[in-house]
C-alpha cells in the first residue's frame, strides 16, 4: 500500500498516521502532506501539497501513484468557512475535485477515502431521528454546503470510474482540536479559569442542542478500516461514522465541569448561538458497522478528561 494523506497537519492527521501504522504495519508506506510541508508533531516531516494547486496535485499523484488517498485537507470549522466562504469552497470543494480528477488521470486504480461530514444532512436532521445514508442532503451552513458539493461531485465521478469511499463523519473530538469546536472551546475556558487567566465565568451557546460525539481515535480507526477494505466496497459508497448516541451539549459541559474543583458560572454568549442550530443531530452508522466492522470503542467521559488535560498542559506551558 502507498497511502497519500492530504491535510495531515490538521487535528485528525497525526491520529490517522498512528492508526494506519498500527493497523496496516509494514505493508503500508505513508506520505503525509501539508500545504507548505515541514515537520508536524506526531508525524515528523511532511511533504508540501496545496490541494488548490491543480498542477501540484497532478504531479503528486503522478509521482507517487498511490494505492490510496485519504483526503483530509479542508477548512474544517463552521466559523472558519463562514468567515471566508470563497476559501472554503476553493479548498473543500474544488480541492477535492482536483484530487479526484488527478486520481482518474494518473492513478485510476487508486482508492480515494474522502473526509466528508454528517452536517451535509442539515435540515433533514429536523426529523429528530438518527440520520442514515439515505437521508436527503440539505446543508444549512457554508461549511456543510462545501462538503455536500464535494460529496456529490465524488458520487458523479464514481460513475466515471473513480474508486471512492465517502465517509460522513459526525462530531469528533480529542486532544489537539482547536477552540472553534464545542468540547475544546469549553475545556480551554475551564483551563484558563483554573490558571487565573479568566474570571470564573464560562461563555456558552445553546446547551439544549443534542449532538453525536466520537473520540478522534475511533474516527482514525474508521479511516484505516476504510483503507483496508476499500477495494471490496462499491465505488462511491457512503458510510456514516457516528456513535448513534444522543448527548446534549449541557451533558457534555457538565462532564467537563465535574473534572474541575473550581466553582464556575455559565453564561450564554449570543455570539456562540447559531441561527441554523438544529435541536437534535445524531447519526446512524449501522452500515459502517456492517461493511467495515467498525464501532466506537472509547468512552466519552475519558475523552473529555483527555481534552481538558491537553488544555491544562497547553495553557500551563504558555
Amino acid at each position: 500500500m502507498r497511502i497519500l494523506i492530504t491535510g495531515a497537519g490538521g487535528f485528525v492527521g497525526p491520529h490517522l498516521v498512528r492508526e494506519c501504522a498500527t493497523r496496516l504495519g509494514a505493508e503500508a508506506s505513508i506520505v503525509a502532506t501539508t500545504p507548505t510541508g515541514g515537520p508536524v508533531a506526531g508525524i515528523g516531516n511532511t511533504q508540501p501539497l496545496d490541494v488548490t494547486d491543480d498542477g501540484a496535485v497532478e504531479q503528486a499523484i503522478g509521482d507517487l501513484t498511490p494505492t490510496h488517498v485519504v483526503h483530509l485537507a479542508a477548512v474544517s470549522s463552521l466559523t472558519g468557512a463562514s468567515s471566508d466562504v470563497r476559501t472554503a469552497w476553493r479548498i473543500n470543494t474544488f480541492g477535492t475535485l482536483a484530487v479526484a480528477e488527478a486520481i482518474l488521470r494518473r492513478a485510476p486504480h487508486c482508492q480515494l477515502i474522502f473526509a466528508g461530514s454528517g452536517l451535509v444532512y442539515g435540515e433533514s436532521a429536523k426529523c429528530g431521528q438518527p440520520l442514515d445514508e439515505a437521508c436527503l442532503l440539505a446543508p444549512n451552513s457554508d461549511y456543510a454546503a462545501t462538503k455536500a458539493a464535494a460529496d456529490l461531485a465524488l458520487g458523479a465521478l464514481a460513475v466515471r470510474g473513480l474508486k471512492a469511499v465517502r465517509l460522513r463523519l459526525f462530531n469528533h473530538t480529542g486532544p489537539g482540536q482547536g477552540e472553534a469546536f464545542v468540547v475544546p472551546g469549553f475545556a480551554a475556558q475551564i483551563a484558563r479559569i483554573e490558571a487565573g487567566l479568566q474570571p470564573p465565568v464560562l461563555r456558552v451557546g445553546n446547551l439544549d442542542a443534542v449532538r453525536d460525539f466520537l473520540d478522534v481515535r475511533d474516527v482514525a480507526a474508521a479511516y484505516a478500516l476504510a483503507v483496508r477494505r476499500a477495494a471490496d466496497l462499491p465505488a462511491g459508497v457512503i458510510l456514516n461514522i457516528a456513535s448513534g448516541v444522543p448527548r446534549s451539549i449541557r451533558a457534555v459541559l457538565d462532564g467537563l465541569l465535574a473534572l474541575t474543583p473550581v466553582a464556575i458560572d455559565c453564561q450564554t454568549d449570543t455570539a456562540r448561538l447559531r441561527p441554523s442550530d438544529t435541536p437534535v443531530y445524531v447519526g446512524d452508522a449501522a452500515l459502517a458497522r456492517r461493511v467495515l466492522g467498525w464501532q466506537p470503542r472509547h468512552d466519552l467521559a475519558a475523552t473529555l478528561a483527555s481534552v481538558l488535560a491537553y488544555w491544562r498542559s497547553t495553557i500551563g506551558a504558555a
